[in-house]
């Protein structure tokens, strides 16, 4: 039970990733055209006043801005997806019913308690939802949605109703029975409001701390990583009280992300919310990532290759520069960290700590920034784009979290003999993986796993796949490295996960495609 509950846990992490995954490449379409968009961007490239361009700017705000408008949607949808089991598509459409359900139902208790209010309705947390005056509870009402639609589908999408009521049976249910369970949810919810924003409240005045915070919020998201729980946390953070609230010309904020997002896309670099509550937000959101993507994870990786033993280093190349553009490119660090992770966890946890102190000074040097991702494109839009972002700042924390974390690494994979890529007695091969030969990766790995009867159900992440077997005593971790993984291990029972970086994908398709016999 304890072992299933964990994979549940992972799973509705993995879940999250969905909708972050939309609103990263949406966010830098409103970051460039905000920028774009700004009187002192105007000034400097007159052409930008023309009316095609303010147009098309203005254009492209709207547009996209309707995905952050309707976040909380997105949540009931991704997580709805990604916690299914079965009929996925079935448990969509009632995430969708489930949260105009919650909705709703959420107004009526507002309306029986006498408790709605149409008199600055920010400021008890109320407004207007998809057309409703309701609680806002933002993400979490998404995904309270999602997993009600998803428990449901698996639970009754198969259910035989009498004859009279065959036609509500089986697929047709799932929305209907989704209805019933969230009314009950919505009518209580109000009641239980104020209790889970005291909670949320309380866990923000650790993490939202004035100065360390940002360094306990890093410690720990780096920590579970390797639980794949990482995205429960920064959802909480990014979404919940437990990143904060927010006052701002009247209107309330909750989470750090809606709140950057108003700074960022409608207020601009002049408005005083940009200098009071942008230090503190970039902290947890992209420059606090960009420490690790763009200065920490080259640093290891120069420091592994400078330690690869001569007769590997031409193939240990390759490998790092590959995990190290995975980083700085797409903010994948998994691949890297897990090249370290189980051979060396004590040096993991050191890793989380380093990671958590050097982002510190960042709330000192007031660096103003967004955006979620932390890649170098994040870094072009939201730093060089926008005023006031004190991007020359960041790149000097850069360099010396760069330099302390070259040096720690490059002693410690010396001092205590760390098999960290270059360094094995049988380094692993990602030739395969470069080559994109997935057909023959899912060979391997079906092998690997102990053949196709000892494999129940294959997942994956965006770096791993997640993999139930019957037995694994019968796998041979060793020849996953043949096939180009970069980290293997079982986090629980009959449970195994199997590193691949940004091509895991792909293998998880390949390996489908094998199990299902397809060529």
């Amino acid at each position: 039970m304890k072992s299933n509950f964990k994979n549940e846990i992972q799973t509705f992490g993995r879940s999250l990733l969905l909708p972050i995954a939309v609103l990263a490449p949406v966010g830098m379409v409103m970051g460039v055209s905000s920028a774009l968009g700004q009187s002192y961007m105007v000034e400097k490239l007159p052409f930008l006043g023309a009316d095609f361009f303010v147009t098309l700017f203005k254009s492209l705000r709207i547009v996209s801005s309707v995905i952050f408008a309707n976040i909380p949607l997105l949540f009931a949808m991704g997580v709805a997806y990604g916690m299914s089991k079965k009929e996925k598509g079935i448990s969509v459409f009632a995430s969708v019913i489930a949260y105009l359900t919650l909705l709703i139902s959420m107004n009526v208790n507002l309306q029986l308690t006498g408790n709605l209010t149409t008199e600055s309705p920010a400021l008890v947390g109320q407004g207007m939802v998809l057309g409703i005056h309701t609680l806002k509870i933002e993400a979490l009402g998404g995904i309270i949605a999602g997993l009600i639609a998803a428990w449901t589908t698996d639970r009754f999408h198969r259910l035989e109703l009498p004859l009279a009521f065959a036609f509500f049976s089986g697929k047709k249910s799932v929305a209907i029975i989704s209805i019933a369970l969230t009314v009950p949810v919505g009518m209580l919810l109000p009641f239980v409001w104020n209790m889970f924003t005291s909670a949320m409240i309380s866990a923000s005045s650790v993490f939202m701390a004035e100065g360390i915070g940002p360094g306990i919020y890093w410690t720990l998201n780096r920590l579970l990583i390797p639980f794949g729980l990482h995205h429960v946390f920064s959802s909480a953070v990014r979404f919940t009280e437990a990143g904060g609230t927010y006052l701002i010309d009247g209107s309330t904020y909750v989470g750090i992300l809606p709140a950057m997002n108003h700074i960022l896309f409608d207020l601009g670099p002049s408005h005083p919310a940009w200098q009071e509550h942008m230090p503190t937000l970039s902290a947890y959101l992209a420059p606090g990532q960009m420490l690790t993507t763009l200065f920490r994870i080259p640093a290891i990786g120069l420091a592994m290759y400078h330690t690869a033993y001569a007769k590997n280093k031409t193939l240990a190349k390759g490998l790092i520069l590959t995990i190290v553009l995975t980083a700085f490119l797409g903010n994948v660090t998994e691949p890297l960290e897990f090249s370290f992770l189980f051979i060396a966890p004590k040096l993991f946890i050191v890793y989380a700590v380093l990671c958590g102190l050097l982002t510190i000074p960042m709330y000192y040097l007031e660096v103003s920034m967004g955006y979620i991702r932390g890649t170098v494109f994040d870094f072009g839009i939201f730093g060089l784009m926008y005023e006031n972002t004190q991007w020359v700042s960041l790149v000097a924390l850069g360099i010396v979290n760069f330099i302390v974390f070259y040096m720690f690494f490059r002693w410690a994979i010396v001092k205590f003999n760390i098999a960290t890529p270059g360094r094995e007695k049988d380094a692993g091969d990602n030739t395969l993986l470069l080559n994109k030969e997935y057909g023959k990766i899912a060979d391997i790995v079906v092998a690997a796993l102990g053949g196709k009867d000892n494999i129940k159900r294959v997942e994956n992440c965006v770096t791993r796949l997640r993999i139930d077997v019957k037995d694994t005593k019968v796998m041979n971790m060793e020849q996953f490295k043949t096939a180009g993984s970069t980290g293997t291990f079982i986090p629980s029972s009959n449970h195994v996960h199997v590193v691949f970086g940004p091509h895991v994908e792909f293998v998880r398709n390949a390996i489908d495609d094998n199990l299902a016999g397809v060529q």
